[in-house]
This record gives C-alpha cells, sequence and structure tokens, in this order.
C-alpha cells in the first residue's frame, strides 16, 4: 500500500509511526512518504538550547491525564527521559488590578474544592466567593446543545469566576476568546460533570473521592528531560522504513481512479492509494478543493489566530522576586502587554544552567493578536517592561529568544463538534483520505498524537479489508 502523510509536526510523525509499526505487525505491505514544507521536522514543537538554557518555543509539557503523549514515549524507550512538573512551586498567579494574587489552592481550573484556600483567598471578593458557591443549588442546563465557555461560566459560577479565573485559565489553554470558544469542543468534562451532578463543585469533589491521591499518581504535566524535541527526534530515528521528502511543498492533490496524485513544488509526482492531511485545516483545504469543494469550505471556516512566545535567562543574583510558582496568567481586563509568564526554571528541571533562571512571556492570542505580530525587538521590550513592573526585573538579560507563530492556533468556536461531523461525513466520501492535527479535536500533544494514529488506524483498517 502507497500512503504520503503530508505535515511533519507531531501529528503527522505519530501517523507515520503508527502506518509503520502497524503495517510491519499486520504483514501489510506499505510504501509511505512524508513530506513536510519546512527544512526541519515537529512544527510547533521546537527547543531551542542556547548558553545552557533549555527554550521551548511551542509547548512545554504534555498532560498525562490524557494517555496518548505517555504510551508513546515508552514505545520509544523513552521514560527514563520523562520528568514532571516541580510540584512542591506549583503555585500560580493571577493578576487583578495591577497586583499579582495567588489562585487559591484547590481550585482545579475554575472549580473551588477546598473550602479554606477559597474562603481566605484575596483574588474574589465576598460577593464573588457566594455567588461561585450557588453552583451547589443551581439547576443544571437542559438543554445538551453547546454553549461558548463564557456562557458557561457566567450561568454557573458568574462573572468574577469568568473574568479572574476562567478567561486568563481556560482561555489561555486554547489562546481563545471564551465569548467565541466552544465548551464541548474544549471542555466536554465540565459539559459531562453538570449533566451527572448537577453542580461543578459537587462533581469535581464526587471525582476526588473515587480517585484519591495515592502518591504514585504521575504528575499533571510532563516533559523530556532535554526538551520536547528529543520526542521529535526520537520518533524521526524511528521511521527508517518512511521515505522522508523535507522542504518541499505539496502544490496539487489529485484524486483519481487509483487514489491520489500528488504534485510537489519541485515538479516531482507520486501515485499514491492513501494520504494523510496533517496540516493545518487552512492548509488542507488547499489541497482538497480539486476534488471537494465543500469540504474545503468548511476546512477554511476554521479560525486561526497569531502568538508569539518571548523567552528571557537572567542571572538569580539579579532578580529579587522569590520565583516560587510555576508564573502568572494576566485577564485582559487588565489591558497588558503580555498575557501570561511562566517560571519556566522553576516548573522544570534543567531548564537554566546553575545561578540562572528562565522565564518565558506570552504575547498575541484571540484578543491581541497584534502584539505577536509585532517586530522581535518590540515583543522583547513588551516582555521586559511587563516584567519589570509586576516583577520588579530591570536587569539585562543574558540570553534572549523569539518564537512567532502567526496563524498557528486553530480557534474551536460554538459549533465547532457540529462542523467536524460535517467535515468527517464529507471525508469519507474520499476513501482513503484522513485528516489529522490540532485542527480537529484537541491543541494538545496526546491529542495530535492521537488523531495521528487515529489516521493509521483507519488506512490500515482498509488495506487489510481490501487484503
Amino acid at each position: 500500500m502507497r500512503v504520503a502523510v503530508v505535515g511533519g509536526g507531531i501529528a503527522g510523525l505519530a501517523s507515520a509511526y503508527n502506518l509503520q509499526e502497524g503495517a510491519r505487525s499486520a504483514g501489510i505491505p506499505l510504501d509511505c512518504t512524508l513530506i513536510e514544507s519546512d527544512a526541519r521536522l515537529g512544527g510547533k514543537v521546537v527547543t531551542g538550547h542556547e548558553d545552557g538554557f533549555t527554550v521551548e518555543g511551542g509547548p512545554d509539557s504534555f498532560l498525562t491525564q490524557k494517555p496518548w503523549a505517555i504510551d508513546l514515549c515508552k514505545r520509544l524507550e523513552l521514560q527514563d527521559r520523562l520528568i514532571g512538573t516541580n510540584d512542591a512551586s506549583k503555585q500560580v498567579w493571577i493578576l487583578w488590578k495591577g497586583k499579582l494574587r495567588k489562585l487559591p489552592d484547590g481550585v482545579l481550573l475554575i472549580v473551588p474544592t477546598r473550602f479554606q484556600p477559597f474562603v481566605f483567598s484575596t483574588l474574589i471578593t465576598p460577593w464573588g466567593k457566594l455567588r461561585m458557591g450557588m453552583d451547589l443549588v443551581i439547576p443544571a442546563r437542559r438543554d445538551s446543545s453547546d454553549e461558548s465557555v463564557a456562557d458557561f461560566v457566567r450561568r454557573r459560577l458568574g462573572n468574577e469566576a469568568l473574568d479572574k479565573i476562567a478567561e486568563p485559565l481556560m482561555g489561555g489553554i486554547h489562546v481563545s476568546d471564551p465569548e467565541r470558544q466552544s465548551l464541548l469542543a474544549a471542555f466536554p468534562r465540565f459539559a459531562a460533570i453538570e449533566r451527572k451532578y448537577g453542580s461543578l463543585v459537587r462533581g469535581m469533589l464526587a471525582g476526588m473521592r473515587a480517585h484519591p491521591s495515592n502518591g504514585k499518581a504521575l504528575p499533571p504535566f510532563m516533559t523530556l528531560r532535554g526538551g520536547l524535541d528529543e520526542l521529535i527526534s526520537t520518533l524521526a530515528n524511528h521511521l527508517g522504513e518512511t521515505r522522508m521528502v523535507l522542504g518541499r511543498t505539496v502544490e496539487q492533490l489529485i484524486r483519481n481512479e487509483s487514489g491520489y496524485r500528488i504534485a510537489l513544488d519541485d515538479g516531482s509526482n507520486m501515485e499514491v492509494d492513501a494520504v494523510v492531511l496533517a496540516t493545518p485545516a487552512r492548509d488542507a483545504a488547499k489541497l482538497v478543493a480539486s476534488f471537494d469543494s465543500e469540504l474545503a469550505a468548511k476546512l477554511r471556516s476554521i479560525r486561526y489566530v497569531s502568538t508569539a512566545t518571548v523567552s528571557l535567562g537572567y542571572r538569580r543574583d539579579a532578580i529579587s522576586h522569590s520565583l516560587r510558582g510555576f508564573g502568572f496568567v494576566i485577564p485582559r481586563k487588565e489591558h497588558r502587554l503580555i498575557t501570561g509568564c511562566t517560571w519556566s526554571s522553576t516548573k522544570f528541571d534543567d531548564r537554566a544552567p546553575a545561578g540562572s533562571v528562565l522565564l518565558r512571556c506570552f504575547l498575541g492570542g484571540a484578543t491581541d493578536e497584534a502584539s505577536a505580530l509585532a517586530p522581535e525587538e518590540e515583543m522583547i521590550r513588551y516582555a521586559r517592561e511587563e516584567l519589570s513592573s509586576l516583577m520588579g526585573i530591570t536587569a539585562e538579560p543574558v540570553m534572549t529568544q523569539v518564537y512567532r507563530w502567526r496563524n498557528g492556533h486553530p480557534q474551536y468556536d460554538v459549533g465547532h463538534l457540529d462542523l467536524l461531523a460535517e467535515i468527517d461525513g464529507m471525508c469519507a466520501a474520499h476513501p482513503g483520505l484522513q485528516l489529522a492535527g490540532s485542527s480537529y479535536r484537541g491543541i494538545g500533544l496526546p491529542d495530535c498524537i492521537h488523531s495521528g494514529a487515529l489516521a493509521a488506524e483507519a488506512i490500515l483498517s482498509r488495506a487489510a479489508v481490501a487484503v
């Protein structure tokens, strides 16, 4: 079977790896080619190493609650390289009225699960606390249709919870505007908890009782000791049976009687039986337009926004701030130049050389794309101004690194799952065509790995039936 995987990010690499391993296991002859327009593999998974600093340009870790990234690391024999967050310092801070305030211990994303820290928190006003407590008595929504994250949080917990907690934390995960963000696509667990328990607080407490911590649980987030590019390089090294075509763009995808013809920008062509489009939806739209204009239109309707990260390395003795915590997030009502900052060398070991610290600031997103599109020097200035104002850091950084992701983040707007159902139905009319990546059913590494694996599984299942 001849298969092309278009896109060399984590979803495309996972797809190629599962195709290769699955075909070998099932005894299916496979001729697989991975095509990536960039000169490097990995997409948004990129780690810079400079002067002893380990700088993540995209994601810095993955969620362990979803098993697919951990499982892949084990299959690649990377389990000894995994490290968790330094949870002794896991405090998160939220900027409100110009001051960094602690997110109360026991607040799981937006839901308070511990009484005393919540009651004594200075982040939420007494009225705001009372309003959040009303979640225990407010009836569950009977309508199962989608709603925005903002509407859901207002309904269950009130405006203060939305402005101070949900918007910077939940919106920040997806760099999305909660007023447009789909609850069912981005945070389906909350909708399920409301349906089952009638209350987020009751549901979270029930979940904690059902799965008590015994000290052996994995940290919520993990990464690799030398940075996430270890996963990319190891995956690439395991793809010995897959042909790699780097620095080449697919100009045209044509459906024919035997499958698909792929035309590359160097004038070469290849015939394949199946193709995985592990690209942003907008790029997939360009490729399917030649044989399905309606599918292309649906794919184009998935919006994207731009972001950037500015990483700054400092000598530890030049900073008086304690750096106790993983960092802070900033609600948009604060009108700041950055949306948050991770104290990377506190969050994970081995991120800065001895005597140094690493901070990573975030810019852009759904509500302020302009800051992520500024010149690099200006973005560095934005970050330094905010760190001076909020943390008292006035020293010159010893290292700076900027990564920009222009139109790099898909937005799961209200109705996203209905849109995906339509896309799935249209794809079914084109045997051998599979979509994978962050545009569809999850933006995190585990979700992207899973989407690549599912695409490979579908192609191999079709090949097995044909045999």
